[in-house]
């Protein structure tokens, strides 16, 4: 007897909460999503505080963020959600934005940003990228640039983690072009002292010598 196929099952739709305080970009969105059939909106917020309220009861995959609202926009919410929030996936929706707070919303979490003025499918398909674990920055918001930023504010992360503070102290006392002499005096430590914490950093980040070590920590934004 020949068994009959299985029944593939259709992954569930991604579940989006919407935060902007002019109902009519609401509307238009709620809308928008209605058309396609792996998104549904679970929620819809006027102010951050309902968004919050929303992220922490509903659980969205994907919260759409106004980065500007009255009583508390997209930055004030992102430092506000704690690390359990962080199961939703942030994309900040805005008709204008400055490179400060670009740099600062993907500091805080968020996974993508775009502008009102794109077309309307374009936020659909970050919504995709996002739910799937990418990013998604317009590169009309200078987003190679910003993913250079981040990229090296990802090593030097890396690199910190790898130094202890006095190590990193004497990192950046190195690349000032102080001498071991003046290290010391400067840390109110012996030179002995620093040359032990000198071979440490060399071992730790792999480099020879003081120019080496110079370039690495520019490379890397350690300086």
């Amino acid at each position: 007897m020949s068994s009959s196929p299985s029944t593939l099952r259709p992954d569930p739709p991604i579940r989006v909460a919407l935060a902007d305080d002019h109902p009519i970009v609401l509307d238009g969105l709620e809308q928008l999503f209605r058309l396609e059939p792996d998104i549904t909106v679970v929620a819809r917020c006027r102010n951050a505080d309902e968004a919050l309220r929303a992220v922490r009861s509903q659980v969205p995959d994907v919260l759409v963020l106004d980065l500007l609202m009255p009583g508390g926009g997209g930055l004030e919410l992102l430092r506000a959600m704690g690390d359990k929030d962080r199961r939703t996936r942030i994309i900040l929706l805005t008709a204008v934005v400055d490179d400060d707070q670009l740099l600062e919303a993907i500091r805080l979490g968020a996974q993508g940003v775009v502008l009102k003025d794109m077309a309307p499918q374009l936020l659909v398909d970050a919504i995709r990228e996002v739910h799937a674990g990418g990013q998604w920055l317009e590169q009309g918001l200078g987003g190679r640039a910003l993913r250079r930023l981040l990229s090296r504010e990802k090593r030097a992360s890396e690199a910190a983690r790898l130094l202890s503070s006095r190590e990193r102290e004497i990192v950046r006392l190195v690349a000032a072009g102080l001498r071991n002499r003046a290290i010391a005096d400067r840390l109110s430590i012996s030179e002995g002292t620093v040359k032990v914490h000198m071979h440490n950093i060399y071992e730790k980040l792999d480099v020879n010598g003081r120019i080496e070590l110079t370039n690495y920590a520019r490379e890397n934004g350690l300086i």
